[in-house]
């Protein structure tokens, strides 16, 4: 596990946020969204649709093999799912999660790490 939390601050973070933490950073999250095509792959399904990759490739500048990889990059870190449909195979964002996801680390931080002073 990551250890995020200061310990000079003189608080050990309570066993739920490291939980949380650790969930967080080991699922692959960051690393799936440091990309900035995977970013830009995610930004496509934002419209609520589901979509085919050739759909998705629409928006990116790279080979349609690409956009499949990062995909699947995404569909692994539970950012987006997949079902198939007759041929095809849909995406669709997993935008619950990923709100959870961020929250739960937002929280385990906040609940661990002191606020820093406004200069």
């Amino acid at each position: 596990m990551v250890q995020v939390c200061n310990s000079l601050a003189g608080d050990d973070p309570t066993e739920e946020a490291r939980k949380a933490l650790s969930v967080v950073l080991e699922s692959g999250l960051f690393r799936a969204l440091a990309d900035p095509t995977r970013v830009a792959v995610l930004a496509a399904l934002l419209d609520g649709n589901e979509a085919t990759v050739g759909e998705v490739a629409q928006c990116c500048p790279v080979d349609f093999s690409v956009v499949s990889r990062h995909l699947g990059v995404l569909r692994e870190a539970g950012v987006v799912r997949s079902r198939k449909h007759g041929r095809e195979v849909r995406y669709r964002p997993q935008v619950t999660a990923l709100v959870d996801s961020l929250r739960a680390l937002a929280d385990s931080l906040e609940g661990c790490c002191p606020r820093e002073a406004a200069i």
